[in-house]
């Protein structure tokens, strides 16, 4: 059974993009970018909801080779290689291969889908995530803290939702971020 492992770059404030919808602070430097990659490799599915989802089409047609930073190049490779859901009642085609577009979050469909997968699942995006965590299929969080407080914006964990959490791992990068890998207890 796969794990569905909800990740996200947040503001040490717990914000994934400030109060005016930006979130360039967020774009991880080399090292940390190399890091995302590892977590990333073993994911055959990653769920999305339609902004998340316009957000990282990019990747479908970056390049995975030349002259780019060889992070960037390894993480275009990984994401185009992987499947995706995409949860829209707007979007009718996607815009990658690999990817179906399903018109509403169904956590059956997300449960049977953990029992078929052979691969680990993400789901990216907050109001997604917290669909998932609510319906209680969210095995682990990934969260990586960059080392700002933005004050304000919208946060990557939702309301209303009390979790337990057991620490499996932490990790402290030269430019000040932290990675705290969390199993839901």
């Amino acid at each position: 059974m796969a794990k569905l492992i909800y990740s996200t770059i947040a503001s040490l404030d717990g914000y994934i993009e400030d109060a005016s919808g930006a979130f360039d602070w967020s774009a991880p430097d080399a090292e940390v970018h190399g890091f995302v990659n590892d977590l990333e490799r073993p994911i055959g599915t990653y769920l999305y909801g339609r902004r998340m989802y316009e957000t990282m089409v990019y990747w479908e047609t970056a390049p995975t080779t030349g002259d780019d930073h060889a992070e960037v190049l390894d993480y275009a490779r990984i994401w185009q290689a992987a499947e995706k859901v995409v949860y829209s009642t707007t979007l009718t085609t996607p815009a990658s291969e690999r990817t179906r577009i399903e018109p509403a979050f169904d956590p059956e469909a997300v449960r049977a889908l953990k029992a078929a997968s052979e691969r680990d699942i993400s789901i990216g995006g907050p109001a997604l995530a917290a669909q998932a965590l609510r319906a209680g299929l969210v095995d682990e969080l990934n969260l990586l803290l960059s080392p700002i407080v933005v004050g304000g914006g919208k946060p990557s964990l939702p309301d209303g939702v009390r979790l337990g959490l057991e620490l499996l791992d932490e990790r402290r990068f030269a430019g000040g971020a932290v990675h705290l890998r969390y199993r839901i207890t």
